[in-house]
């Protein structure tokens, strides 16, 4: 059970993860510190999506489903409504490519729009 409680932790962590990877520099907007953490994950996602690369948390959720006895997802909670987020079926390399520019523009626009913020602010032309 412990195990399986692991598992599903991870898993959770992964797919909030995978939020802050895309679209977490929207709190850097509010705090700025927060784009240290954010552009390096943003990276790392987009970096696993075009290499093909597996992410250390999927082995670590195998490794836990595998001590907790499964061979795969149980249908708990987690497991029914996160795992087709994370692990989405017909998934190519095409639609990979896709996710990674779909993170890597999404960030440009947030961090564009709020280095342009912050020029404004300092000609007076946004308030």
């Amino acid at each position: 059970m412990i195990f399986s409680m692991a598992a599903d932790a991870v898993l959770l962590i992964h797919f909030m993860f995978i939020l802050f990877a895309a679209a977490g520099g929207l709190f850097a907007l509010r705090r700025p510190w927060i784009a240290f953490l954010q552009i390096p994950a943003a990276a790392w996602g987009a970096f696993v999506e075009i290499t093909g690369k597996v992410c250390p948390l999927t082995y670590l959720e195998n490794y836990y489903l595998v001590k907790a006895g499964s061979e795969g997802y149980t249908e708990s909670f987690v497991s029914h409504y996160l795992i087709p987020l994370v692990y989405p079926s017909g998934l190519t390399r095409e639609i990979q490519y896709l996710l990674a520019a779909v993170v890597v523009l999404l960030n440009l626009a947030i961090y564009g729009w709020m280095i342009c913020r912050i020029i404004g602010k300092g000609t007076g032309r946004f308030k």
